[in-house]
């Protein structure tokens, strides 16, 4: 059974079924998710099916999360370090890339969590370390929700505005990507330089409180002289 007849036999269940393929596109990257999305979105045949879909996806893909989230947490740093070793290149999952993943938790767990899945194929893996490192799940499965109904709404709703347009969803999903990553990066960078900004005058205060004690201890030296 081909990919195109998979889709076709979930979404004879309706919601059901693309909450399942939701799922299984979390384990299983045959195509990116934008596609699979803007295809789902394509079958969409009114604005609550629509709103319904964006729920029932997003929560398919928290499931999928969570099933990451609890591998990572259950088998432990060394068992997937060995696992991604030899099998990683396989799910486009290679050992330098999952030390960027985990390495991308120094920050702001919350934070790296939502943002992570709005970015393609870091999306899929970064609840993996999430779970060896054994983060909060709470906040993890609530920053993966938020990020994830970020992700999956525009493309569902794109694939529901295209339905009689006759324009390839997977060019403009292409191009929504491209927006999408270029608007975040803006977004990071425009946060690294407000945080320096801000930084400066932080790290000047407490010379600025330090001078007065400075120079009333040379003016208390020259009394006593």
């Amino acid at each position: 059974m081909d990919t195109s007849s998979a889709i076709a036999m979930f979404l004879h269940f309706g919601l059901l079924g693309m909450g399942c393929l939701a799922i299984a596109e979390k384990f299983i990257p045959v195509f990116p998710s934008y596609v699979l999305l803007m295809l789902l979105g394509l079958t969409v045949s009114d604005g609550a099916m629509l709103a319904m879909a964006i729920l029932v996806t997003s929560a398919g893909s928290v499931v999928g999360a969570i099933g990451w989230y609890g591998l990572g947490r259950a088998l432990g740093s060394q068992r997937i370090e060995r696992l991604v070793r030899t099998y990683g290149k396989y799910v486009l999952l290679r050992p330098s890339f999952y030390e960027q993943l985990t390495d991308a938790y120094r920050g702001n767990h919350f934070w790296v969590t939502l943002i992570g899945q709005t970015l393609p194929t870091v999306r899929i893996y970064l609840a993996l370390p999430a779970g060896v490192l054994r983060l909060e799940p709470r906040a993890f499965v609530t920053a993966t929700a938020i990020g994830t109904v970020i992700w999956n709404m525009p493309f569902l709703s794109l694939g529901y505005a295209l339905r009689d347009s006759g324009q390839d969803p997977v060019s403009v999903g292409f191009w929504v990507v491209a927006i999408l990553i270029a608007v975040e990066v803006a977004i990071i960078l425009g946060l690294r330089s407000y945080k320096r900004a801000t930084a400066r005058p932080r790290l000047a205060s407490p010379r600025a409180i330090a001078a007065p004690k400075a120079l009333g201890e040379i003016k208390a030296v020259e009394e006593i002289a």
